[in-house]
């Protein structure tokens, strides 16, 4: 069988369907699109985080009850957690504080000159 000849730059017929390679990603090249909706619904969410908070029963077993994948609920009650601690109490290391402290200052010179422009 004798295959037609690929002509420098044309496209050779089994490209057509492959995946794009990092140097092709749409993230490399500054387009973002948004991401899938989310599977679960807000309110599945929160009865989730709320029964392994209130039952204190294995995260697993809640997902499996729920028909949620485990590690997703792991994910919902951490954040849960972490949102539930008061901003003066959280602890990040120095380096992150005294970084975050600079970079505010330079968003209010920043905002500053902008008002003046």
């Amino acid at each position: 069988m004798d295959w037609p000849p690929i002509t420098q730059g044309a496209e050779a017929p089994w490209e057509s369907w492959r995946l794009p390679n990092q140097a092709d990603s749409a993230w490399k090249k500054g387009v973002h699109t948004m991401g899938r909706p989310s599977k679960y619904p807000p309110e599945l969410r929160e009865r989730a985080v709320r029964m392994v908070q209130e039952s204190g029963r294995p995260i697993r077993r809640v997902a499996a009850d729920l028909g949620i994948h485990h590690e997703a609920l792991r994910l919902w009650v951490r954040k849960a957690e972490a949102d539930g601690i008061p901003a003066g109490s959280r602890v990040l290391p120095t380096e992150v504080e005294q970084e975050l402290k600079a970079l505010r200052k330079r968003n209010a010179e920043l905002e500053r000159s902008n008002q003046i422009l």
